[in-house]
């Protein structure tokens, strides 16, 4: 009996041994993975502030000699462990954007591109309840405002809202965003002064009019994102609509989108890249003055890493008016149609534009045109020239590949940043100057 008391004494010790033993492993395991966990996390949230790649660039603004943006002593690549919080795949043809009637409206108003903030800061111009800064992506061109807590962000430099006007922006998201994470909006709003606009939980709350449109990048399915719209007259709702979008999609790369809103009186339409989203007749309740853009992170993000970065904002006014002025006052101007920086590679949002004027060479067979090129002035004079001059000829080869417009009927030039229309001097101001011109002949 004693031997067996003994033996049971040294068995259960040597379990308890064991089981210590363990939990100490287990502890030692679970400190490992917390510290991978967090590795990964730090390099996934500093990924949107590592500087993008300098080649294709603009070269120094000739206006602006005391850049506050931080230089970098060389020209390096993003090293091999660098982590891209986009992924936008290969970048759409014009082919792809058949189907893409929006059309940008004639005099740029407002534009948005952060070139006068420093990295890391608030834009200046802007106001919010919560907080935001400016970071640089990798693979992107520019600064980018980030946004990933609850807050409102007003650009309060824009304060009236045309009856007819368009306003574009571009969108990014990392990937793999949860469906959990708030949904990212953009708002038009009656109700004065941009302050009172942070006095109300949610606006519709509030006494004011106007519509809301939400953008999310991952749905219930995992095989889209979700566009949503809310139209409320004094804080009652109108019209409400959820419907599902292929084009933002954080489950399959598609983690960067071109939003365009056209407002005509009381017509609102969206589109997500080339897709007409919305399209309302009364989407705006009549006889309101709508003077207020804003966009909104309703709720928190789900997961940290999740974020919404937003960047190229543009707000123009009036419907223009193609057939008419070529026709009639014998010349037509615009700044929409788009080029990658430094080319003369258009871009896909151009479609709407071309296809404007093509129809008005289709209908009118004997009608010549010469198409002129402008630039801002940024960069050497001679370069802008010679990229002026083949930005013009991308657009007759455009013309003819894509609508069939015989090339025998435009000729091409360009005159670089010789005609500006307006000063170099602010982002307005270089954005109407980017324009290309298409005069009678």
């Amino acid at each position: 009996m004693k031997y067996l008391f003994t033996a049971f004494f040294m068995l259960s010790s040597f379990c308890l041994q064991a089981q210590i033993f363990k939990k100490i492993l287990d502890k030692t395991k679970q400190k490992t993975e917390d510290k991978i966990s967090e590795k990964i996390s730090e390099k996934a949230s500093n990924a949107a502030s590592r500087p993008i790649d300098d080649a294709g660039t603009k070269k120094k603004d000739k206006n602006k000699p005391n850049d506050q943006s931080p230089k970098r002593e060389t020209e390096e690549e993003p090293g091999d462990d660098a982590v891209s919080t986009v992924n936008t795949g290969k970048k759409p043809s014009l082919s792809t954007y058949s189907k893409f009637d929006f059309v940008p409206g004639e005099k740029i108003l407002a534009y948005e591109d952060f070139s006068q903030d420093a990295l890391g800061d608030f834009p200046d111009k802007w106001n919010t309840n919560g907080a935001g800064d400016l970071v640089q992506v990798v693979g992107e061109e520019g600064k980018w405002l980030k946004i990933n807590k609850k807050a409102r962000f007003i650009p309060e430099f824009i304060n009236s809202l045309p009856e007819n006007f368009t306003c574009e922006f571009d969108l990014i998201c990392n990937e793999d965003f949860s469906f959990y994470s708030a949904d990212f909006s953009v708002l038009l709003l009656t109700g004065g002064a941009s302050n009172q606009a942070f006095e109300y939980g949610f606006v519709q709350k509030g006494n004011r009019s106007g519509v809301q449109m939400n953008l999310h990048p991952h749905n219930a399915g995992n095989n889209g994102g979700t566009a949503k719209i809310n139209s409320f007259d004094n804080g009652v709702a109108v019209i409400d609509n959820t419907l599902e979008t292929t084009k933002f999609n954080s489950q399959n790369g598609r983690t960067k989108v071109r939003v365009s809103i056209w407002r005509q009186k009381q017509r609102i339409r969206m589109y997500v890249n080339e897709d007409k989203v919305f399209d309302l007749p009364k989407g705006l309740v009549s006889g309101k003055e709508f003077n207020l853009l804003m966009f909104e992170l309703g709720n928190d993000m789900h997961r940290e890493n999740d974020q919404y970065l937003l960047g190229n904002i543009k707000l123009a006014v009036g419907a223009p008016d193609t057939r008419n002025k070529l026709m009639t006052e014998g010349k037509f101007v615009t700044s929409g149609i788009l080029f990658d920086v430094n080319s003369d590679k258009i871009k896909p949002e151009s479609f709407g534009v071309l296809k404007e004027i093509a129809g008005v060479l289709k209908e009118n067979e004997a009608v010549r045109v010469k198409i002129l090129g402008h630039t801002d002035s940024d960069g050497e004079d001679q370069a802008n020239l010679e990229l002026s001059k083949k930005r013009s000829a991308s657009v007759k080869a455009a013309l003819a590949k894509e609508f069939g417009i015989a090339e025998s009927r435009i000729d091409t030039d360009g005159m670089g940043e010789k005609q500006p229309l307006t000063n170099n001097t602010t982002a307005e101001g270089k954005a109407n100057n980017r324009r290309v011109e298409f005069i009678k002949i």
